[in-house]
């Protein structure tokens, strides 16, 4: 098995930084950006931070309000099955 090695003279650095410093320099990286990298930059967080299950569940309760919508009658009403 062969495992990924960093190209030669490659280093890496750990550090820690308290939440505020990294806003900070959000904060300044942001208002040098022009316009439309600000808006590009804030689309592509916006993807990142998407729940993908959450839209499931959305994508989910709108096929089953689109099914009782069509066809209530061929569907069950949950007070209806919850005493069977």
């Amino acid at each position: 098995m062969q495992f990924p090695v960093a190209p030669p003279g490659a280093t890496m650095a750990i550090s820690f930084r308290s939440d505020e410093e990294v806003l900070w320099k959000l904060r300044d990286k942001l208002r040098r950006m022009a316009d439309e990298e600000l808006i590009k930059f804030g689309k592509d967080v916006r993807r990142l931070a998407e729940n993908p299950f959450q839209r499931q569940l959305e994508e989910a309760r709108k096929e089953w309000k689109r099914r009782r919508k069509h066809s209530c009658s061929t569907i069950p009403d949950w007070e209806e099955t919850k005493n069977e």
